[in-house]
Order: structure tokens, then C-alpha cells, then sequence
């Protein structure tokens, strides 16, 4: 059998219980790695060797168990397969003999003569869930955290049991929402009321005592006061739901990624299949997958996420970093409010807004405290701590609340003169240790410190729109910025949960100038005469949605502004749409208008908008070799000019700044495996062998 080399070891772990009402005793596995919950429980061979121990142990004890039931440490059930040993599989045949153990181990639960339940106590994700769905019969707590099947979005399929199981249970609508569209969708999770509806737990429990609710619920099971109902989904529309996910998948991915595809084939096959064939099936998908580049650029993507971007590149000693008890923002428009509501909410210090009418800062708190209340609302905060959330946020007309405040970030008109102005005027109440930040997200950090007395304690911090959602902050280094500003940066992007990167000050940064020049790639296709379909339907797979569809997320006039702004600096190669700035004259939020339920062009929009007479119209494989050219040329600049100190911050940046896909590694990855890094630019990003299958 493969051995993971350093595997964290799930162990298995039985009690054998008396419980009221349940001839014999009843048999309790608690999965255990030994770790605390931020380290979550995994199945890797030791692991599944461990459960499969824990089986034999049950099976040989006398007298004869009640029931089986399988549950988690505190607030983890288990998240899945430990993916850290993939690398080491360099042989199909490692990859099949993985999935038919996980097959082999939890096919246990599904065939036993005795009832075996899964009390789901907290997170589950990918083989916990398929552990879970083996199982007769499930509870699931009412506050458990990340439900899903993510192994679409890492490039893989549910390969011990999801595909079969799970479109019998809640039919193949729900499946294919639940495996194809909600991994696609940047890995959206199921909340237990969701699971519940769907009919992936039979019954959801409170959290407290959820364990003893649960064998008391499997006790009711057990005599029979307990029904427990199943749907027969045999006759479900199977085609539609299939057609759909194919449609959504090829939207998605343009075909450039197989997981999706053979997680349909199976979730088709479950419909007549028996388990045996079906389970067959998935050992060979997942044999496929294990061994394709896409994987292997997921995982080189999740070490990103996971390691990288815990231990910032170039970030100074923590111990230099200054502590913030208070925190200034100067502006109270919608960035703003979204600024002071997380800081508030992760840093638990007093925050105070600014805006030049008493109208702006009610608008600013309204939103602030009418989120808090909605946290409320929804259980995740009490009574107790909505208050004091509350209350730490306060608004002002003058800036003189900012003297006792250890951090003040603007987030004013992204005009380099206005913003000057504001640092000029904050300083004169602040303390000369007070670090001073600017949200831009463009403009020069260096140029908006120059005037200040004490510049080098100006920092760039780039958030990104949702505040709360996305995960990236780059962190801008301006020509003066001294250790102790950057150092705090580092230490408050933490505390905020943030993927922090150091970027050198310069136009736009990394994830913006990148979408910037992408998207100027695109504009410029169009308008010299590709149809807008055929350029948004090329680049599938690797932006996270069409680039029109994109371009009204992020608003025409900004994308106007960031065009501009890197034309200026950096030339001809950064194009500015003649037709963007019509758009945007316009006040059209959207190229796009969705009378129809799908998307189709403005018909104001298609009044005014001009292509090159004649036209040059493109496939769209020659749009995405212009893409893709493109994207290699500015990512080597990007590295050469040492805006940021490794490819592998341009990826991290582009994952959690842009949603650029996992299964391609970000973007470089993607640029080595298809040639263009070389073409274009006579190099490549990575080493062979990086993010791809071992040769």
C-alpha cells in the first residue's frame, strides 16, 4: 500500500456505550489526529487503515453491537483525503490502489448488518462527507461549518463513494448543484439548514449535547418511534439536470479542465449502476485525475494558500510591528463602511469614520451596525456582542478623533491629489508613530507620502471588493516605508484573516495590472471586431467568470480608471477602450442587460459602440493565444521589475485577489504547460515538473 510520508494520522478511536432504548451496546468511533480544530481531521492510507481497524474491532466484539456510529473531534467531523500525498504518486497505479482502499474502508459502513449512523458534529468536506453518506443514517449539527464536496474546484471528482451516493439520496438536481456548481463557484459551502433541506442529514441537532442527542435520536431510529424518509429519485428529470450541469460546466472551464465532465459521467452512471460498478468507475476517474497536470497545479496552488501565504515573502520581524488599539477611516462611502465593519468585527478595537457631511457618516454607520445586526439575526453573534460591536464604531466630521488612533487608512476618491490632501491633513492630529494607510488601488503609495513629515510611516494596504470575501491584501512597500509601518501591515492583515503579499510600489500592483492588462487584451479583440460572445465564451477556465460579466462586478468606471492608469504608466500595451469610455459616459453599470434570463448586449450600448471598419474577427482560440500571450509578457515584467519577489506571489495574488482558478495553478503554471511562457517571453516561471505530473 502507498504510504504518505508524514501523514498526520487520523486514528480511529472506539467507546462502547449503554444507551437507553438500543438492544446492545452501541459502538462510538471519535476521528482524532490528536490536533486542535485548526488543524483539520484527514484520511490518508494510515488513516484508513486506522478505521479499518477500528471495524474489525467491532465486528469481533462480544456480544454483537446495536449500532455503529462514526463522529469527529470538537467541531470537526473530517474534511477528507490528505491531498498532501499526492505529489508522491508518481504511478496510475498508486492512484487506483487510493481509491479502492477509500472504497474498500467505507463501503464497511454502507454493507454492515448493523446500523451505522454518521453524528456529523461539525465540519465535512469530500471524504468525510462520503464516510457520512455510507452510513444509514446522519445527524448534523445546526451550527457545523463548511459542508461540501470541493474536489471539482481542486480538479478531481468525489472519488470514494460522492458520485453513486449522493444523486440517490437528494436526486440529480441537488447533485449536480451540490458537486459540479457549487465546487465551480469558488468552493461555496452548504450551511446545515441547506444540508437539511436537500436531504443530506436526515435530522440537524443543536450543538450543545450533540453527541447524546444523537444517540438518543439513533435509539428512536432503532425502536421504530423514529421514521426516517427516503425519496425514490429514479424518476427525476436525469437529463435535464446533466445538460445543465454540462452547460455550466463548459461555461466555467471552456473545457480546459476534465473534472467537471467525469463527475457528470458519474453522477449519470449512479442512476442505474450498482454500487460495485459505479464505485469501479470512480477508481478510474480518480486514477486519471490523480495523475493530470490540472491536479498537480491545484496542489501547488493549495500549498499557496495554505503555507505561502501564512509567511508572507519579505515581510519584516513581527516583533517590530506596533500594536493598534484604535483604528481611523477616513471616508464613509461603501469601501469604507466595509473597512470599519471588518475591522471592528476582527480586531475588536474602537473605529471611527470620517466624511465631510453629517449625511455620509449616518450612511457609513447605518451600514456598519445594520450588518451587525443581520450577524444577529442569523445566530452568528449574540445579543451581548452586537452591542458592543456597535458601539466600538463611531463617526465624526473632524479628524481630530484620529489623535489617539495607531492606524488611520483612507479609503477617499481614488485621486492622487484628494489623497494627499487627506494625509495632510490627518497628520496633524495623529502621533508620529501613528501608521497611515492608503486603500488605493492604483495610484503611487511613494508619491502619496512625499509631502508628509514623517513619510516612512505611509503603507499601501489593497484590499479587495467584497471586503469580507475576498482573501487577498497586498501590502505596498513606497519608496520611504520603514520596517516598524510594514511589519504592522503584515500583523494587521493577520488578525483580519487576510492572504497578505509584499508588492513594490507601482502602478496598479499585481492582481489589477494583471486584470488590467487582460482585460485591455479583451476590449481591444472586441473592438477591433471579434463579437463580445466569442471573446467572453474563449477565456473559460481561467478568469472566474466572462470578462464582460466581469467587467460589471467591477464596475465599468473603475475598470476606466485602472486602464487609464496603467496606460499612463506604462504605455501602449495597456489599450483603453474608445467604447469603455462611452460606456461609462453613459452611466451604464453593465454591458449586459438579463430581460431574457441571459445575458445579452445593451441594445443603448450596441447604438453607440463602433468596431475597426473592416474588422478583424478572431476565433476563439486566437483570442485566448492573445490572452495568454499577453498574460506571459506582463507576468515576466512584473517579476523582472520586482514588484513582487516570486511567481508564486503573482498566483497566490491571482487566486485569492481574482478567483483565477485553482486547477490552473493561478496563471504562471498554466503559461509553463502551454507553451506561451516560453514563447513569449523565451522562459519559463517555474522549474519542469513544477505544478505538472513528474516526468
Amino acid at each position: 500500500m502507498t504510504e504518505f510520508e508524514g501523514e498526520i494520522v487520523t486514528k480511529a478511536l472506539v467507546r462502547y456505550l449503554d444507551v437507553p432504548g438500543v438492544a446492545g451496546e452501541v459502538a462510538l468511533i471519535t476521528l482524532e489526529n490528536g490536533l486542535d480544530h485548526t488543524r483539520p481531521s484527514t484520511f490518508g492510507p494510515a488513516g484508513l487503515a486506522s478505521l479499518d481497524a477500528a471495524m474489525d474491532d467491532i465486528e469481533a466484539h462480544t456480544p454483537k453491537v446495536g449500532a455503529i456510529a462514526v463522529t469527529g473531534k470538537p467541531f470537526i467531523f473530517a474534511v477528507g483525503a490528505d491531498i498532501s500525498g499526492i505529489p508522491t504518486i508518481t504511478r496510475r497505479e498508486q492512484a487506483e490502489e487510493i481509491g479502492r482502499l477509500g472504497h474498500r474502508v467505507f463501503r464497511r459502513f454502507h454493507d454492515s448488518s448493523v446500523p451505522t449512523f454518521a453524528f456529523v458534529n461539525g465540519a465535512v468536506m469530500g471524504g468525510g462527507l462520503e464516510l457520512a453518506l455510507h452510513c444509514h443514517y446522519r445527524t448534523l449539527a445546526r451550527k457545523a461549518a463548511a459542508i461540501a464536496f470541493p474536489e471539482v474546484f481542486l480538479g478531481l471528482v468525489p472519488g470514494w463513494g460522492g458520485t453513486q451516493l449522493l444523486p440517490r439520496l437528494i436526486g440529480p438536481e441537488a447533485a449536480v448543484t451540490v458537486i459540479i456548481e457549487n465546487a465551480l463557484n469558488q468552493n461555496k459551502m452548504l450551511s446545515p439548514k441547506q444540508a437539511g433541506e436537500l436531504g443530506v442529514v436526515d435530522v440537524l441537532l443543536d450543538d450543545a449535547d450533540f453527541v447524546e442527542q444523537s444517540l438518543m435520536w439513533a435509539a428512536r431510529v432503532l425502536d421504530g418511534s423514529q421514521a426516517v424518509h427516503r425519496i425514490d429519485h429514479s424518476d427525476d428529470d436525469w437529463a435535464d439536470a446533466l445538460a445543465r450541469g454540462r452547460a455550466f460546466a463548459q461555461g466555467k472551464t471552456n473545457g480546459a479542465a476534465p473534472a467537471a465532465f467525469r463527475a457528470l459521467d458519474l453522477i449519470d452512471l449512479s442512476r442505474t449502476a450498482d454500487l460495485t460498478t459505479g464505485t469501479a468507475a470512480e477508481d478510474e476517474a480518480l486514477a486519471d485525475l490523480i495523475m493530470s497536470d490540472e491536479l498537480r497545479a491545484s496542489l501547488y496552488a493549495f500549498d499557496l494558500v495554505n503555507k505561502r501565504a501564512k509567511r508572507p515573502a519579505g515581510a519584516p520581524d513581527k516583533s517590530l510591528a506596533r500594536k493598534v488599539t484604535k483604528v481611523g477611516v477616513v471616508g464613509a462611502g461603501l469601501m469604507a463602511s466595509q473597512l470599519a465593519l471588518l475591522f471592528a468585527r476582527r480586531l475588536e478595537v474602537p473605529v471611527v469614520l470620517t466624511d465631510v457631511d453629517q449625511e455620509r457618516v449616518d450612511k457609513g454607520l447605518a451600514y456598519v451596525h445594520g450588518e451587525f445586526d443581520q450577524q444577529l439575526a442569523k445566530g452568528r453573534i449574540n445579543q451581548d456582542k452586537a452591542n458592543r460591536l456597535k458601539a466600538l464604531v463611531t463617526g465624526s466630521l473632524t479628524k481630530d478623533v484620529f489623535a489617539d488612533a495607531d492606524l488611520v487608512i483612507e479609503a477617499v476618491f481614488e485621486e492622487i491629489e484628494v489623497k494627499k490632501q487627506v494625509f495632510a491633513e490627518v497628520e496633524e492630529f495623529v502621533s508620529p508613530e501613528a501608521i497611515l494607510a492608503t486603500n488605493t488601488s492604483s495610484l503611487s503609495v511613494t508619491e502619496m507620502a512625499a509631502d508628509l513629515k514623517f513619510p516612512e510611516r505611509v503603507v499601501g494596504l489593497h484590499f479587495f471588493n467584497p471586503v469580507a470575501v475576498m482573501p487577498l491584501l497586498e501590502v505596498i512597500k513606497a519608496q520611504q516605508t520603514d520596517d516598524a509601518a510594514l511589519a504592522t501591515a503584515f500583523a494587521v492583515g493577520k488578525q483580519l484573516g487576510k492572504t497578505t503579499i509584499l508588492v513594490k510600489d507601482s502602478a496598479s500592483f499585481v492582481a489589477n495590472r494583471l486584470l488590467g492588462r487582460f482585460m485591455g487584451e479583451i476590449s481591444k479583440i472586441v473592438d477591433e471586431g471579434t463579437p463580445i460572445d466569442v471573446a467572453d465564451g474563449s477565456v473559460g477556465g481561467l478568469a472566474p467568470m466572462p470578462p464582460f460579466v466581469l467587467l460589471a462586478l467591477v464596475g465599468p468606471a473603475i475598470a476606466l480608471h485602472n486602464s487609464e492608469t496603467l496606460h499612463g504608466a506604462f504605455g501602449d500595451r495597456f489599450y483603453v477602450s474608445e467604447n469603455l469610455r462611452k460606456i461609462v459616459a453613459a452611466k451604464k453599470s453593465s454591458i449586459y442587460v438579463w430581460d431574457s434570463g441571459k445575458p445579452e448586449v445593451d441594445p443603448e450600448i450596441a447604438a453607440f459602440f463602433e468596431v475597426a471598419d473592416p474588422p478583424t474577427v478572431l476565433t476563439s482560440d486566437e483570442v485566448r493565444e492573445r490572452v495568454l500571450s499577453a498574460l506571459a509578457d506582463e507576468s515576466r515584467r512584473i517579476l523582472d521589475e520586482g514588484v513582487v519577489s516570486a511567481a508564486e506571489d503573482i498566483d497566490l495574488a491571482m487566486i485569492t485577489g481574482a478567483g483565477f482558478s485553482f486547477w490552473n495553478g493561478g496563471v504562471t503554471p498554466l503559461l509553463d504547460r502551454t507553451g506561451y511562457a516560453e514563447k513569449v517571453t523565451g522562459k519559463r516561471f517555474h522549474a519542469p515538473g513544477v505544478a505538472s505530473v513528474p516526468a
